[in-house]
């Protein structure tokens, strides 16, 4: 799967890891930035986006799920691949719940972390982390008009514009579809239909 134009944050407070995840990630990634603990993590998040975090569970000032509740709010939500050699298996379900798709035990090589990088990156996520980060973010009925708007222009797009291929995805009907666009929350937000 191309990647092209993905960012990525490394959070990672062993300075000899840093170097070896960042020459890894930016394999993949066109921009890679570091961050040693969760403050220089917030920090970073305050003004960018990435579309990968690599993430170290045990950090000077906290741990990586301390930089999950930063990512929480998010939309669309990065995908997060946690590295440890200390996380209890407690501690890897909590990672997992919080929506990270790859967890790696430390000492890994380098086909480990290439291998997590690309599973990590060719799976999809899991709608139900989004869904757990917006509570309290942004009411049920903004987010159900998310959720349908996505679900829509992805669909549509997916299916080049047509309604009928649109509708076979989402599996409703066509007239449906149809009715749906109509709504006033889809005026200028869809594109040319055929």
């Amino acid at each position: 799967m191309d990647h092209t134009g993905l960012s990525a944050l490394v959070v990672e407070d062993n300075a000899g890891l840093v170097a070896t995840l960042v020459d890894v990630v930016r394999e993949r990634a066109l921009a890679v930035d570091h961050a040693g603990s969760v403050a220089a993590a917030a920090s970073f998040l305050e003004h960018k986006q990435p579309g990968l975090v690599v993430l170290d569970f045990k950090l000077p000032d906290g741990t990586g799920l301390d930089v999950l509740h930063l990512l929480g709010p998010r939309s669309p939500q990065p995908v997060v691949i946690a590295v440890s050699g200390e996380a209890t298996p407690e501690d890897s379900f909590r990672l997992a719940r919080a929506g990270v798709r790859c967890f790696l035990r430390k000492p890994f090589g380098l086909d480990a972390i290439r291998a997590a990088l690309d599973e990590a990156l060719d799976t999809s996520p899991d709608p139900m982390v989004e869904v757990r980060g917006a509570v309290g973010h942004i009411g049920i009925k903004e987010l159900e008009f998310e959720v349908r708007r996505a679900m829509v222009s992805e669909a549509l797009a997916k299916s080049g514009g047509s309604v009928r291929g649109a509708a076979a995805l989402l599996g409703i009907s066509r007239q449906l579809l149809q009715h749906i666009l109509k709504a006033p929350e889809f005026e200028g937000q869809i594109p040319r239909l055929r």
